[in-house]
């Protein structure tokens, strides 16, 4: 629109209409009623749903390969991944599907196979048994919020509306509420899919609980803290993304000289969702550069074609066992390995 202050290419801040005037750019100028549109209703909080659908999409797929591959390294059955046990007996869509991409990773694993037979372990622990029921449950989540935004797409939120026969009405269809709720209950779907995955992170470095590897997988254990730090990391996320999961659409503060006496706060659960997704890519990332390194220790016995798969592309980015470095820029390295697709590629 050709109003007020903003930064420039080169950060300064600058009066709009020279920025737009070197940028050759002309205002806009909005008709009757466009600026309203543009800044009120569920617009906004419906874009950001709309990407973090994608976007979370995107991080379950992931998950379920790099899930998979710490059971691997831990020496877990795949036994519970088969498809009898799921849509048969509890017919949640997601669960299966969940199910099914485990399985499918750890088809043809050396290292499973390896423990079939005479393991005195009765079962394994939630955090592995358990993953196709929490990330099937992000995806049946994600589905109804897909449904959500559907429909919103598809909306009149304008206020007042001109219906069909002409008549102006007042009404309350901008009021963003199904955006909210779904866009919070998104957040606590994030919060719990990276809170199982940080503890089969734990249960990896754990010599107690980690069926025989090193402890926190490091080189030289008692000189190396190997994977100790990344961990830390990986709980701070998570504790920051249960944090984000406390809901933004039960709070209200009456506005307009309380003719706004109530609304929705679906912009503020979308910015904190944005934010936990963020830390969801980080936190799936941690996961896998520790798996890679537990499947890799149990050399010379052989994983899985997809986990070999999965291993040897990260290591074009992430280095594996050695002693101890600065893992900063390997974990940003693996993250944007997750976020990029290559993990689900693996499984194509």
């Amino acid at each position: 629109m050709g109003e007020g202050e903003a930064a420039d290419k080169n950060g300064v801040v600058r009066p709009v209409p020279e920025i737009l005037r070197d940028a050759g750019i002309t205002p806009i100028q909005l008709a009757e009623k466009e600026g309203l549109a543009l800044i009120n209703g569920t617009d906004g909080m419906l874009g950001m749903l709309i990407l973090a659908l994608k976007d979370l999409g995107d991080l379950v797929d992931a998950s379920d390969v790099v899930a998979a591959m710490s059971v691997e390294g831990l020496l877990g059955t795949d036994r519970v991944f088969i498809p009898e046990l799921h849509t048969p007996l509890r017919a949640h869509p997601g669960q299966a599907t969940s199910a099914a991409r485990m399985l499918k990773t750890l088809a043809n694993s050396g290292i499973v196979a390896s423990h079939l037979h005479n393991d005195d372990r009765v079962q394994d622990a939630y955090s592995l048994r358990c993953a196709p029921q929490v990330a099937g449950a992000v995806r049946d989540t994600i589905d109804y919020a897909t449904t959500v935004a559907e429909r919103e797409l598809a909306a009149v939120i304008d206020n007042p509306v001109v219906l069909d026969d002409g008549r102006i009405s007042s009404n309350g269809n901008f009021h963003g509420a199904p955006i909210g709720y779904v866009l919070d209950f998104l957040a606590i779907a994030v919060a719990d899919l990276g809170s199982i995955a940080e503890r089969r992170t734990d249960r990896a470095l754990d010599k107690n609980r980690n069926a025989g590897l090193p402890p926190f997988l490091a080189d030289d254990p008692g000189v190396d803290s190997g994977l100790m730090i990344a961990q830390y990391t990986q709980a701070a996320l998570v504790s920051e993304n249960k944090r984000l999961a406390s809901p933004a659409s039960v709070d209200s503060i009456p506005s307009s000289a309380m003719q706004e006496d109530h609304v929705s706060m679906g912009w503020s659960a979308a910015r904190k969702l944005r934010k936990a997704i963020t830390n969801l890519s980080h936190i799936i990332a941690i996961e896998l550069v520790t798996a890679a390194r537990a499947i890799e220790l149990r050399a010379p016995l052989q994983p899985s074609p997809i986990s070999h798969k999965v291993i040897e592309e990260l290591r074009k980015y992430v280095g594996g066992t050695g002693p101890d470095r600065y893992l900063s820029p390997e974990l940003r390295a693996a993250q944007e390995f997750v976020i990029s697709g290559k993990v689900t590629s693996a499984l194509q």
